[in-house]
This record gives C-alpha cells, sequence and structure tokens, in this order.
C-alpha cells in the first residue's frame, strides 16, 4: 500500500503510529538516522538509501514529491544496497570526531591569521603553532613597543580566541582518549 499525503514535523510520530508495520524508505540526510529509530521504535522496516542511489528514479523535476516516488521506487527494487542505521552512541562517537576536526581548522585559521598580521608588521613567525608562542607574548605584552596599540588592541581578540581553541581541543582529545 502506498500512502501520499504531505506531513509536517510534529504530526509525523501520530501518523506512523497509528499506521500498522510496514516498510519505509528514508533519503540519507541530516536528520535520517533519527527519524529511522524513532519509527523503527514504533514497529516500522525503515531503510536508509543514500541520496546518488534514489537520483535515477526520480522522473521529474526536482520537488518533495517527486523525490518521495523516487524514493518509493528506489526502495522496493530488490539489490538496492542501503545504509545502516546508526545508533545514537554511533552518532555521538562521529559527532566528537567532526568536533575535533572542525577546532583543529578552525586554530590552523587563528595562528595564520595571526602570522599574516604580524607580518606585515615585520615580525615573522616561522609556520606550526608551537613557533608561534613568542608572537603571543608580543600580542599580549604593553611594554612592548615592536607593536602599535592599535594593532594590539586589534589582534588580541584572535590570541583569546586561539587559546580558547586550543581549551577545547584538549577537552577534544581527552574525550577522544577516554572513550578508547
Amino acid at each position: 500500500m502506498t500512502v501520499r499525503r504531505q506531513l509536517r514535523r510534529q504530526k509525523m510520530f501520530s501518523f506512523f503510529s497509528d499506521l500498522p508495520p510496514c516498510l519505509i524508505g528514508l533519503e540519507a540526510c541530516g536528520t535520517a538516522h533519527y527519524w529511522a529509530r524513532e519509527l523503527e521504535a514504533r514497529g516500522h522496516d525503515v531503510r536508509i538509501i543514500p541520496p546518488s542511489y534514489v537520483k535515477p528514479y526520480v522522473r521529474r523535476g526536482k520537488n518533495d514529491a517527486a523525490d518521495a516516488e523516487a524514493i518509493c521506487e528506489a526502495v522496493s527494487r530488490p539489490n538496492m544496497r542501503f545504509v545502516p542505521v546508526k545508533s545514537e552512541d554511533q552518532q555521538a562517537a562521529l559527532m566528537q570526531h567532526k568536533a575535533r576536526e572542525l577546532l583543529m581548522r578552525q586554530q590552523n585559521m587563528l595562528v595564520n591569521a595571526l602570522r599574516s598580521h604580524m607580518a606585515e608588521m615585520g615580525l615573522i613567525a616561522a609556520q606550526g603553532r608551537e613557533r608561534l608562542d613568542w608572537i603571543v607574548d608580543v600580542i599580549m605584552e604593553d611594554e612592548d613597543e615592536s607593536l602599535p596599540a592599535l594593532a594590539r588592541a586589534s589582534l588580541r581578540p584572535l590570541v583569546a580566541m586561539l587559546q580558547a581553541n586550543e581549551a577545547a581541543i584538549y577537552v577534544a582529545r581527552t574525550l577522544l582518549w577516554n572513550l578508547r
């Protein structure tokens, strides 16, 4: 049985709770694993399909109805491959890695920004975070006259962000280490 009905997020639980157990296809997206767990808890068989596997079944323009039709077609194929539903713990572990990667990218951006701004003032630091400490000291010291006060005031927030970022990376690294 195929149901054609437009649902708002608030009505999802009541709609699927009232349905007898059935096969439900979802296109993999940011919330697919959450919805799959919730629907499985209500007795349904849920299959998550990668978007690239759904695309060949879209017959007309890209919209929600056409996508839903394509997902229905794709989920019924006997040789279709599906994404396994991730548990909350699996998603949390992946989230930890992604958050740490973001923090590391931000650290690199801050280090490069500080190095380049200081280079404009003639203060050159070699690449790498560990070689930047003396520049951080120059920025933070008020008595050092090698840097104009306005430049120092402009760069201090970047130093504060770098220090906060490093503290967050330490926490993330510690959490990852404790998960092993």
